[in-house]
């Protein structure tokens, strides 16, 4: 019998069952659908739940919840509890469960995580389910949820919000008000940087909002440590407008760099985390010590696992980062989609040209490593999961939720790279980037795409396998199309790169970075807007996939910013392309 299987006949033999889930899930009492005595509940969530709930990770039974306990409203003994229904209103419950005291401890910060995986009834519509957590008879907030379609082979249509680069010190949560209200939205996709590890970092953050500052329990304006990321996530879910949104929506995430440091890779050399602006690495003072980076990648981990609810393997007695989470994952919507959300920072090798900055990081003039076959992004095993899932899949879409840009973003010369702009992009793999496109080309995979986030710019793309290729009719040389969505508040990237320049490089980046420069340099490109902030949209259908790019104004603090449509592509199966649409009268 297989483990959901198993886990579901305990529960129906006896709803007194304790069942115990994976790692840093809680561990919960079935009690059945007999409503508890609700009434007199106090109705002064935030005392208790100051985090609000959230829901993520969607199965075809099931969605993982999440919730937070305010310290200060700990009561000894006291259990939590949560609800499960199918209205608002609580009157028609699918399912209740009780956590132990034990269950709600310092050493997860207070974070109680469950999964419910096995434990909702499988339908064609997925939902909404709607859940409650109460707590010393106080309630929470209500929470909304979906759980997969169990009709995959008849889903028609599956629309996706696109999130990344939530830098709360650089700005307000407009966008997200927008996403908590969209009621057409199925799941939401935040692609990384869920946080940024920094609180004033002047490459990074303007901090024009000093409403939004924050000062660190460390002292420093870079965490240091668990204590550290802890505080950054806590005020991060703090904010009502992303409150209101993982109340309204389920949501799927990665990691990207900032939820550990800037640019981190691994350094294999010395088997520790690579880090090349964090003080650990370059303030003498801390000697450049492999056991505290190695330590520093723990202690980002483990609060991720707390803070971002994820059905993923995470084992809080490793001692090593590999051992300790795995991120990557992949999630079936029937035969309609394949979803593989990569982790691209874990595994990845040093940059190519060298840690520093410009000419080594950024604009490698020079740089004769990029085709380097030893060079990887996702890892050995990572890599070959990626590939078998996605040539061995039937599934009409394949989509990679993935961190950094897939396709090339260079300065040419008549179709030649003369240099990329970015190797912490794909760019700097190039040689593992066509690995997986020519699997793609020689399995004949038809309606791949790809959704980032990372570089704070709006940017619709083709992805080739040969970008060099510049001859529009050599259809085979068309593997797919790639979406990236924008920052929702964090520097664009003429602000990012600027600030790391003097004014004659900054001048000459400005004008390669203009929309005409970007296109005329990469020709696959169709859409480029690196001005603004926002989020965006995919649409998935029978026929076509369609994304949509909306701009909001990180300055203002409205839940009722109004938000403006700057462009609207898509993707036909028939054709190998995207296709361009007007934006008027949207």
């Amino acid at each position: 019998m297989d483990r959901r299987r198993f886990l579901s006949a305990l529960s129906a033999v006896s709803g007194g069952v304790l069942v115990t889930w994976q790692a840093q899930a809680a561990e919960w009492l079935n009690l059945g659908t007999t409503p508890l005595d609700t009434a007199g509940l106090r109705t002064d969530a935030a005392r208790v739940f100051d985090l609000s709930v959230s829901s993520a990770d969607p199965s075809v039974t099931g969605v993982i919840l999440w919730t937070h306990i305010h310290p200060d409203a700990l009561r000894f003994g006291e259990p939590l509890y949560l609800q499960v229904a199918t209205d608002a209103q609580f009157s028609h419950l699918v399912l209740q469960a009780q956590v132990g005291p034990q269950g709600i401890t310092p050493e997860r910060d207070h974070t109680i995580k469950i999964d419910l995986d096995g434990q909702l009834p499988a339908t064609t519509t997925g939902g909404p389910y709607f859940y409650r957590f109460i707590y010393d008879r106080t309630v929470s907030r209500t929470g909304r949820c979906r759980t997969l379609s169990s009709s995959g082979r008849s889903l028609k249509r599956l629309k996706l919000g696109l999130l990344t680069c939530q830098d709360y010190t650089n700005g307000y949560y407009g966008a997200l008000a927008h996403v908590a209200k969209d009621d057409s939205l199925d799941f939401v996709l935040h692609l990384g940087d869920f946080i940024y590890e920094t609180a004033g970092d002047p490459r990074f953050q303007s901090l024009p909002f000093a409403d939004r500052t924050m000062l660190l329990p460390s002292g420093g304006v870079v965490a240091l440590d668990l204590v550290d990321y802890r505080f950054i996530y806590r005020r991060y879910r703090s904010d009502p407008n992303l409150q209101a949104a993982m109340e309204r929506h389920t949501f799927i995430c990665v990691p990207d760099d900032h939820e550990t440091s800037n640019d981190c890779y691994w350094d294999y050399a010395r088997d520790t985390l690579g880090a090349p602006d964090h003080p650990y690495t370059t303030d003498p003072k801390y000697g450049n010590s492999p056991a505290l980076l190695k330590r520093l990648k723990l202690d980002s981990q483990r609060a991720w696992s707390e803070y971002v609810p994820a059905r993923v393997a995470y084992n809080p007695l490793a001692t090593h980062p590999h051992e300790a989470l795995q991120v990557y994952r992949e999630f079936r919507f029937g035969s309609f989609l394949d979803l593989f959300m990569i982790e691209n920072r874990s595994y990845r090798s040093p940059h190519p040209c060298g840690e520093k900055d410009v000419l080594q990081r950024y604009v490698p003039l020079g740089c004769t490593n990029l085709n380097n076959k030893e060079q990887t992004l996702l890892g050995a095993k990572q890599h070959n999961w990626l590939v078998e899932g996605l040539t061995q899949s039937t599934a009409t879409w394949k989509l990679m939720g993935n961190q950094t840009f897939f396709g090339r973003l260079a300065l040419t010369f008549l179709g030649a790279q003369i240099t990329p702009l970015n190797v912490d992009a794909w760019d700097g793999f190039n040689a593992e980037r066509q690995a997986i496109t020519g699997a793609l080309r020689e399995a004949k995979v038809r309606n791949y795409l790809v959704v980032t986030g990372d570089l704070h710019t709006y940017m619709a793309s083709n992805i080739k396998h040969n970008y060099g290729d510049t001859n529009p009719l050599n259809f085979s040389n068309y593997v797919g199309a790639e979406f990236m969505t924008p920052a929702v508040t964090s520097a664009n990237l003429g602000e990012m790169l600027g600030a790391k320049l003097d004014a004659t490089q900054r001048s000459l980046l400005m004008k390669g970075l203009a929309a005409p420069a970007v296109r005329l340099n990469n020709p696959h490109v169709q859409f480029f807007d690196s001005d603004r902030q926002g989020y965006s949209t995919l649409e998935l259908t029978d026929t076509y996939a369609e994304w949509v790019a909306y701009a909001v104004n990180k300055a203002i603090n409205d839940p009722l910013v109004s938000r403006t449509c700057i462009a609207r592509q898509r993707k036909y199966m028939s054709l190998p392309w995207l296709m361009a649409q007007s934006t008027s009268g949207f």
